[in-house]
């Protein structure tokens, strides 16, 4: 992957890197010796990174990985004891992002190369698409650590495979392998470890080139901002959405790239074009 956002400088980041290439960026969680356990710089980095692609309307997709033969492998323990001790002053969050792959009006996509565990399922739960490599060992596992569930996985992994499934899975704090994630519907497809950021790529890809970017944004935010017992609110924002949508040059576009069997060349910008009236996507901190 190579580039930069375009008329941006080299990002100076240093537990992440971030780089643009074909209107997708790739953040990558870049402590491979310490298998990218999560640090409080990750944090604050991915945050800014996210947020980066958010705005940058060169982007059209993201992929989150993991340099090396990790993707996180959640906290680091190498503190020993002490790592889970109680906090001083009232800046505690059990959710450290400050902005989430969630908030990002562009479909988010996790390459789960290697392990993830504790919060790196967690975080790899934030995303819209996972694809996770078949023999990676993954887990929620605070629970056997003597904490909680971060990250707001309470909320999230129910609503990725159901209420059942994520009691098995939280209350438990087993791990689980790539080939079983894919078997509950967590992740898209599991693939051997190097085929996975080549397949997020290839989707990310096609999302940015085919599927209109307001669109994409629209929907994606309806779908985090609303549940399945949510039918009227999500009947009302549909019908505004489509009002908001139709008769604008994207609407003639799809229709006239699908009727000449050629790509789309999409004119409408989040900058220009997202309604004010559309609901933020978190809920206040």
């Amino acid at each position: 992957m190579s580039g930069q956002p375009s008329g941006e400088a080299p990002d100076g980041y240093g537990d992440i890197t971030y780089a643009v290439d074909n209107r997708v960026a790739v953040i990558t969680l870049n402590r491979p010796e310490k298998l990218n356990a999560f640090s409080s710089l990750m944090g604050t980095e991915l945050a800014d990174a996210l947020r980066r692609a958010d705005t940058d309307d060169h982007v059209r997709a993201v992929v989150v990985t993991g340099a090396g033969r990790a993707f996180c492998a959640g906290a680091d323990l190498s503190g020993g004891p002490g790592v889970f001790g109680s906090p001083t002053g009232d800046g505690f969050r059990s959710d450290p992002l400050a902005f989430h792959p969630w908030d990002v009006r562009k479909p988010v996509i996790a390459a789960v190369n290697g392990h993830a565990v504790g919060l790196g399922m967690t975080l790899a739960l934030q995303c819209d698409i996972r694809y996770i490599a078949t023999d990676a060992r993954w887990g929620i596992v605070q629970n056997r650590r003597g904490v909680l569930p971060d990250l707001r996985s309470h909320w999230t992994l129910p609503r990725t495979v159901g209420h059942a499934k994520a009691l098995e899975i939280l209350l438990t704090g087993k791990m689980y392998t790539g080939a079983e994630a894919a078997e509950m519907g967590l992740a898209t497809a599991a693939l051997p470890a190097d085929e996975v950021l080549p397949a997020a790529l290839e989707a990310a890809t096609d999302i940015a080139v085919n599927a209109a970017p307001v669109s994409v944004a629209l929907s994606k935010r309806l779908l985090w901002t609303t549940s399945p017992a949510d039918q009227g609110p999500i009947n009302d924002l549909e019908r505004r959405i489509h009002l908001h949508l139709m008769g604008q040059p994207d609407a003639t576009e799809g229709v006239m790239a699908f009727l000449e069997k050629r790509p789309p060349e999409w004119s409408l910008t989040l900058a220009d074009h997202w309604p004010d009236w559309m609901p933020e996507a978190t809920v206040d901190q």
